[in-house]
């Protein structure tokens, strides 16, 4: 797959919502009350490619909406996104993100659930101003399912009997899901008829396993200075994702004995043997051809679109998840 727009070109493309989208949310982050501000700031100024923004605005442009709601929607899974990370960053007890100190690691959990909270309500205020039913039933189910992935996963972790399938149950969940909210909401938004819209639930869907895929593939393959946090950190949590799944069905038995014991009693102590065991069995090209199988989903559920520069704006974005190192 070649790119025809480069990362940076599909930004430009909707250069002007995206700045629409950051005065939004530092105007609708403000509270009275400091903390949320400091905190607020911290997490939303952490850098961060605002992809799931710009799956919303890309879709939204792409089916023809022309008015500002898009950029509220865009603002709103933002938000959204952002909760879910100041929630899972003090479930994980991790303490970086991004190359900097998460927000619990800088401000404390109490404060970093807490400010989640924050997130999410707001989130919620600003759909009941669009005053459009359909899209708090989208995200009403939307937020429920990510927190219903976020639980699945816990119960993954430590089980080395995790299968394949529990594992893309979680990532559609957890991950996947809110990208396919935000392919939908920009038909919705777009007043698209059904089958627009089911072709932007199944962009946004095969696009956010992709992500999900490569974040796991990364976590076994790149650099703590390429991925902003500690490689190995899935590993030291006990979580079996599809990298050590793989390797576990694949290796030999000295290699499903380690991992094994790797995924129940979590830490990282056995990292570098690990990793080997993981090479041996190619279980991270295993993992990327996955993340490959459902960028091709997404780019042929783009095809439905009418042609574009935002309709290429999509397909670039998908295949961008490929070579993505951070």
């Amino acid at each position: 797959m070649s790119n025809k727009l480069s990362f940076k070109e599909v930004q430009e493309l909707i250069k002007d919502d995206l700045a629409a989208v950051d005065a939004l949310i530092i105007n609708r982050l403000s509270s009275d009350v400091v903390l949320i501000n400091q905190l607020g700031k911290y997490i939303i100024g952490g850098g961060g490619k605002r992809v799931r923004p710009m799956v919303v605005l890309l879709s939204a442009r792409a089916c023809g909406a022309t008015g500002s709601e898009a950029v509220t929607l865009a603002a709103i899974i933002e938000f959204i996104h952002t909760a879910t990370l100041l929630h899972d960053d003090v479930v994980d007890t991790s303490e970086m993100r991004r190359g900097k100190e998460t927000a619990n690691a800088v401000f404390g959990n109490q404060a970093a659930v807490l400010t989640g909270d924050f997130l999410y309500s707001r989130a919620f205020q600003m759909m009941v101003e669009i005053q459009q039913m359909r899209v708090m039933d989208i995200m009403a189910e939307t937020t429920n399912i990510i927190a219903e992935g976020e639980v699945l996963q816990l119960l993954n972790c430590n089980d080395p009997e995790t299968t394949k399938e529990r594992y893309f149950e979680v990532i559609y969940r957890k991950t996947a899901k809110l990208f396919e909210a935000g392919g939908q909401l920009g038909a919705v938004v777009a007043k698209q008829p059904k089958e627009i819209e089911q072709a932007m639930i199944s962009y946004g869907k095969h696009l956010g396993n992709a992500f999900q895929l490569i974040d796991d593939a990364l976590d076994y393959s790149a650099s703590s200075e390429e991925m902003g946090k500690n490689a190995g950190d899935d590993l030291a949590e006990g979580k079996p994702t599809l990298p050590l799944i793989y390797a576990l069905e694949n290796g030999n038995e000295a290699a499903q004995t380690l991992i094994r014991s790797a995924i129940e009693n979590g830490g990282s102590d056995k990292f570098d043997e690990i990793m080997e065991a993981i090479h041996a069995t190619d279980a991270i090209q295993y993992t990327k051809n996955a993340a490959k199988d459902s960028v091709k989903f997404a780019v042929n559920a783009a095809k439905i679109l009418p042609e574009s520069k935002y309709r290429e704006g999509l397909i670039a974005l998908a295949e961008f998840t490929l070579s993505r190192s951070s």
